[in-house]
Formats: structure tokens, C-alpha cells, sequence
């Protein structure tokens, strides 16, 4: 017996608008309501499940069934960037790594980084940008631009998380250094996707996160193991356990621990190989550098690294190299214009504020001097350029942890700001090859590699 098309219609409508049902808006609460008479399905496949151990009930919706039958997943990624280019710069590499496993792929950042779009973005991916929150040396949040109080800014950007996870309906939500969010904004969003089930949710962390003290009692005092333990299905920390082990330093409880999986360091070399247009001469040439080797100093973001640009500035380069200072676009306008004019006496010294690819200035590099940043000390590992950390020491102490045992496994050379003077920088750039060790150990840089891996593992 044969059905008419017709039939196969109405049948077919039928079948949608009931599982639309399942997550129904309320509208007094604007929360998704449930029929529990409907089985419930394991996440995009359309087959009876279980209940996930940290989200609850699974929930379909069409969207959700349609992607998962063609192999597509749905990611979106959250950072809170109260500081800094790195979580920016970290969160596109993952983005690049996942998209280009799985051409059927979407992600989403949501970010407080309007520069994220001055980077290299690639194919089918979008933002969502938040009003920008900005941390002080006292470690209090507060609006960037708008003229809002922190709790205004705070639910405004609550309001728009939550509305972009409802829209896109993410198969994961990877949550950027920060498990509750900037000022626990993502306490909301992360109800949420417990309670309607469907999504995943990884939590992101560095290699190093600060002090072990430091940690310990900041995680206690914010709750974060227990948002861990209640929200979280996995915990990717981009780095080496026999580097650095956070599970071990930070005294994670076995609960938390166990979610935990090190992915290895992620080589920005992946992305620069997928991103290549031109050469390196044709690229140096637009920004003004002439031929011969570089001598490379970065801030990153910038906002704190005027006094390491000063010095690099007034330091006397090797015969036949060019110095390069990329200062970042936070550094305070008056310490960068102050910059300019150390760097103007000098023909062979040139100043850059940001470029969206380091890798050329990196490659031409002979030497480079730089503060310990999360994406520098890849950069350093990944390319193995001899390279001097001049990490910062406040009012966090990450970067000197990292540039410490870096330094200590021979990976890198360190200097204390307050050792890194114009004539010691001086020093090491003449020094023949620097004054680097023998590598200890071979790290793992695998991070880019594995992520899609992982990725798929966490929605068997």
C-alpha cells in the first residue's frame, strides 16, 4: 500500500512539531519546557538514550537531528577576555583545528573581543560579540566602554550568552579558562544546558593558571570545582603533564580530576600552514622591514609590556639585524608614542602595534625576546627560535610559573623585568646562539591534533 505525498506531508510536519514541542518556550519563564511522554534521544542521532551525567535529559531538535545526520557538529566556544589577545588567539587556532576536520562543522565564539575579527577567521564560523568587561590590578571586573555597573554589564552579557546557545543550539560548549564565566555570568547559561540537556560542556584551561596557592583559594572562594563536578563533562588543559601538571599543583579533587584530559600544546604552525597567501619577503615588505634578519621582541596584547618595549628600544641591535617591537594594541597611547620616539633614533628599529600573524616576523627572527604569555611560549616551543622570556610578575604570577620551568627544561631563557635593562637585553642578542640549554625532554605540541579527536569522543 502506498502512501500519498500528501500524506508523506502531513506526516512529516506532524513529526517536527512534535519534537518542537519537547522545547517549547515558556513564556513566562522563557525557559524550555518538556513532554515527558516523549522518549528521550540521545543527542543527534535520533536513537533512545541515556541521561548525561552532567546535563540532564537529552534533548532533539530538528536542527540538531538534521546537522547530526550529515556528520556536522555545532560548537561554540566562550571567552570572557577581560585582558589580552591570548584568549582570542587561543580560541581561533581550536576553532581552525575543528573546522578543518569536519567540513560540516559551525562555531560560534562568543567573545568580549571586537579585535577577534582583525585575526584570520575561517569558513563557517561566526561571533557573537559581548559589551567588553575590563579586570583591574585589583582583580575587580568593570565595564570597558559602556556606561554600565558591573552588575548591569554582567546581566546584559548573560542575556546575550543565553540567547546565542538557544539560537545555535551548540552540540558543545567549550568555556575558555574561566568556569563560571567573567563575574559568573555563565551560571545561567550553564543551568540551562543541564537542564534542556543536548550539549556537552568542556571547560578550556592553559597549561598554568597562576600561583598553586593563588588557585587553590580563588577556586575555593568562586566554587569553581563544584561548577566542575556539576556542569562539566571534560576539562582540556592545552599543555604537558610533564611540563606543568595542574591536576596535581591546584590539588584537584579526584571528582574533577578524572574529568581531566592533557591535550599537548597547540602549535600555531597548524593554522599558519592553512593561512599562508604570499611569502615571508612580500609580507615583511608591506610593513615597512627591510631584507636581513629580525630581532623580535612582542607584548602580546601590550597593556602591561611598556617597560620591556623601552628597554628593547634603547638596546644596540647585532651588526646587519633590524629590530622589531610589535607593542600590541593596549598598550597605553602615551607609553607607545613613547616608544616611537626611543625606537625613531635608531634607523634600524622599527615599531609595529598589532599584526594578526606573527609567523613571518617569527621565522625571519634570529632572536626573540619576549614576555610569557601562554600563545609566546608556544610560539617559542613550536618554532624553536633561542628566545628570552621577561615575564610579568603582577599581579598575577602565571607567566613567571610557565617562563620558570620552561627555563628550568632548557626550553627557554628568563629574565625578571627588573634584570631586563637596555644593556642586558644588549648582552643576549649579541651572545652567539644565546645562552640555552640542551631541552630536557621533548614536548608534546600535539593539541591541534588531538582536539578533533577528543571532540568526537565526547559525543559517541
Amino acid at each position: 500500500m502506498t502512501t500519498s505525498n500528501g500524506e508523506a506531508l502531513r506526516s512529516s510536519l506532524n513529526t517536527q512539531l512534535r519534537i518542537r514541542k519537547v522545547i517549547k518556550p515558556s513564556l513566562a519563564t522563557g525557559t524550555p519546557e518538556r513532554n515527558d511522554r516523549l522518549p528521550p534521544m540521545h543527542r543527534g542521532f535520533g536513537q533512545p538514550g541515556e541521561a548525561s551525567s552532567a546535563s540532564g535529559k537529552f534533548v532533539i531538535t530538528a536542527r540538531r537531528r538534521t546537522n547530526a545526520l550529515l556528520g556536522g557538529r555545532r560548537v561554540a566556544l566562550y571567552s570572557h577576555d577581560t585582558m589580552g589577545l591570548g584568549h582570542t588567539r587561543r580560541n581561533l587556532l581550536i576553532a581552525q583545528a575543528l573546522l578543518g576536520r569536519n567540513p560540516q562543522s559551525y562555531v560560534l565564539m562568543i567573545a568580549g573581543m571586537h579585535q577577534a575579527r582583525a585575526f584570520p577567521v575561517p569558513p563557517r564560523m561566526d561571533f557573537v560579540t559581548l559589551p567588553a568587561l575590563h579586570k583591574g590590578e585589583d582583580g575587580r571586573y568593570q565595564s570597558r566602554s559602556l556606561d554600565l555597573t558591573l552588575a548591569e554589564a554582567v546581566s546584559l552579557r548573560t542575556s546575550l550568552i543565553l540567547a546565542a546557545v538557544r539560537g545555535f543550539e551548540p552540540d558543545v560548549f567549550i568555556v575558555d579558562n574561566v568556569p563560571r564565566g567573567a563575574a559568573r555570568e555563565l551560571d545561567p547559561v550553564l543551568r540551562h544546558l543541564r537542564e534542556t540537556g543536548g550539549t556537552r560542556c568542556v571547560l578550556g584551561l592553559r597549561d598554568v593558571l597562576d600561583d598553586p596557592d593563588r588557585v587553590i583559594n580563588e577556586w575555593r572562594k568562586l566554587e569553581n570545582e563544584e561548577a566542575i563536578c556539576d556542569y562539566f563533562d571534560k576539562v582540556w588543559v592545552y599543555g604537558d603533564p610533564d611540563v606543568y601538571n595542574l591536576v596535581t599543583e591546584y590539588r584537584l579533587s579526584s571528582e574533577a580530576a578524572q574529568k581531566v584530559q592533557f591535550t599537548g600544546y597547540l602549535d600555531p604552525r597548524l593554522r599558519l600552514e592553512e593561512d599562508q597567501a604570499g611569502n615571508d619577503d612580500d609580507r615583511l615588505a608591506a610593513l615597512g622591514l627591510p631584507a636581513g634578519p629580525l630581532m623580535l621582541c612582542q607584548m602580546g596584547g601590550g597593556q602591561d609590556g611598556a617597560r620591556l618595549a623601552e628597554a628593547f628600544a634603547s638596546a644596540r641591535m647585532p651588526a646587519g639585524a633590524t629590530g622589531v617591537i610589535l607593542t600590541g594594541p593596549f598598550m597605553p597611547a602615551e607609553r607607545r608614542e613613547r616608544v616611537h620616539a626611543m625606537a625613531s633614533a635608531n634607523p634600524r628599529m622599527h615599531v609595529l602595534s598589532f599584526t594578526p600573524d606573527p609567523a613571518p616576523l617569527i621565522r625571519r627572527a634570529r632572536k626573540v625576546v619576549a614576555m610569557g604569555g601562554y600563545n609566546t611560549a608556544c610560539e617559542a616551543l613550536s618554532f624553536d627560535k633561542p628566545t628570552l622570556i621577561v615575564p610579568r610578575v603582577s599581579p598575577r604570577l602565571e607567566q613567571l610559573v610557565r617562563a620558570t620551568r620552561l627555563s628550568e627544561l632548557g626550553l627557554v631563557e628568563m629574565m625578571l623585568p627588573d634584570e631586563a635593562t637596555s644593556d642586558a637585553l644588549t648582552g643576549w642578542l649579541a651572545s652567539e646562539g644565546g645562552t640555552r640549554r640542551k631541552p630536557l625532554m621533548t614536548i608534546n605540541l600535539d593539541g591541534l591534533s588531538t582536539l578533533p579527536s577528543l571532540l568526537e569522543e565526547i559525543l559517541v
